[in-house]
């Protein structure tokens, strides 16, 4: 599964990598005809009820996705923040879930670690999970500094601990993303509303297209938008693009 994971990331032919955030959401998303399927931290915490960033823990993690894995027949990679604690640990941990990639971050409770610091920790996580597949982010842009030469000088540090590709959320400059192709490491991306189409982003030359938590906001927006329009207008008009019950009962059964 790995094998097949490893090889959806391609230059002029990108992985397009729909986010789940359960066993629900996930089936769906396989079922509309999704090749891969990568967690979103977000959507996993808010489905369990706690923001973003506060600490899901390996085991939460962990669960969400073995239960996953074992519902969809396509490769899962597992969102799992900055490693909660012991970053060894919890990949070795989603690995033996079922998951085929990890996401790793470099920034911490807000605070960007040192690049060499990183790429230690991304050695360990090497080492702990074998073939799995290490999508390495970065915060850079994220966290506001849109500084590309850091980006570059991360991506050197990343690809020689064994990173195998290089996440740059909240970069969507087709410039600079063509420039960092050319770099030690394949490049994946974020996109939202808004964001330059895949074509773009497949001429800029990334190998990874990824929608975050996107889907799951715009998930809890449908229900949020159906109840105001329940209480409001005292109709249903919202939901009439859902998914069939029965389609999506057989997807679970």
């Amino acid at each position: 599964m790995t094998l097949n994971f490893a090889d959806l990331h391609r230059k002029g032919d990108p992985l397009l990598l729909p986010n789940a955030w359960d066993v629900g959401s996930a089936v769906a998303i396989a079922s509309a005809g999704a090749k891969a399927i990568a967690t979103t931290s977000a959507g996993v915490a808010w489905s369990l009820g706690v923001p973003d960033g506060a600490d899901l823990g390996v085991d939460r993690a962990a669960a969400v996705i073995e239960r996953i894995v074992r519902a969809v027949e396509v490769p899962v990679s597992a969102d799992i923040e900055a490693g909660y604690g012991s970053l060894e640990a919890t990949v070795a941990a989603v690995v033996q879930a079922g998951a085929a990639g990890v996401n790793i971050e470099d920034r911490v409770a807000g605070v960007m670690l040192d690049p060499a610091e990183q790429a230690e920790r991304l050695a360990a996580a090497r080492a702990a999970g074998g073939s799995v597949w290490i999508n390495a982010r970065t915060d850079v842009y994220l966290g506001g500094s849109a500084d590309l030469d850091e980006v570059k000088r991360r991506a050197e540090a990343y690809a020689a601990a064994g990173a195998d590709s290089l996440f740059v959320p909240g970069l969507i400059d087709l410039e600079a993303i063509a420039e960092l192709t050319s770099g030690p490491l394949p490049i994946a991306v974020m996109a939202w509303a808004g964001a330059p189409s895949v074509a773009e982003f497949t001429a800029a030359g990334v190998v990874r297209i990824s929608l975050g938590s996107a889907i799951a906001q715009a998930a809890y927006a449908v229900a949020a938008r159906a109840t105001t329009e329940l209480l409001e207008k005292g109709v249903y008009d919202v939901t009439g693009d859902g998914l069939p019950y029965d389609k999506l009962n057989t997807l679970l059964a």
